[in-house]
């Protein structure tokens, strides 16, 4: 008799995976601890997922299908490019602040696979520049913004963004912050990073 797979089991177990990713990270976490969290035994999670990296591939989408098409939306709205640079930072910062285990795992899988990506751009919803772009265009052109290439402003962004996560240690102990304290640290930078990248660009 073939087995079928429970959509509310595959959901305990996405939910157990991404709490033990969260804490442990993919190298610390263990399929048994994933499986005693989900309420099952170690044979069901592997006739769900048959390895580690396949569960957290699949825990890394589902997270990314919540935050790809919230980003995309701002950037293709038609606010000012101000409240896009505010909304994007807030939002992700946000995100990240749920899902610190993300940037560490985008960063590992695109230098295990750099076709990784490119199978996330298949998704609908994936984040597009054309918008975004176009606004910075305008707004240089209205004399708004001091020229600046549309692309690099984006890395920016993101940079200035991600690397409180990916940098997390490092930072840490330049500051000598505890976690509550960089908890507190992270979310200032909601307004801090927003409010440098727009300061940087105003045509003052």
């Amino acid at each position: 008799m073939t087995k079928t797979k429970d959509k509310n089991t595959e959901e305990q177990i996405l939910d157990a995976a991404k709490n033990v990713f969260q804490s442990k990270g993919m190298d610390g976490s263990r399929m048994q601890e994933i499986a005693d969290k989900a309420g099952i035994n170690k044979a069901m999670l592997h006739y769900y997922y048959r390895s580690k990296h396949l569960l957290f591939e699949a825990v890394f989408k589902n997270a990314f299908s919540l935050l790809a098409p919230q980003l995309n939306s701002i950037l293709n709205d038609d606010s000012s490019l101000e409240d896009k640079i505010k909304n994007f930072t807030t939002d992700y910062t946000t995100f990240m602040m749920k899902h610190p285990y993300l940037p560490n795992f985008i960063i590992q899988e695109l230098n295990r696979n750099e076709d990784f990506i490119l199978k996330l751009k298949k998704n609908t919803g994936f984040p597009t520049l054309e918008k975004f772009k176009e606004k910075v265009a305008n707004e240089i052109k209205q004399g708004k913004i001091t020229p600046i290439d549309a692309d690099q402003l984006f890395v920016h962004i993101i940079a200035l963004n991600i690397f409180p996560f990916l940098g997390k240690p490092l930072i840490k102990a330049l500051t000598n912050k505890d976690d509550t304290s960089y908890k507190v640290f992270v979310e200032k930078r909601k307004t801090e990073v927003s409010n440098f990248i727009i300061n940087a660009i105003k045509n003052t």
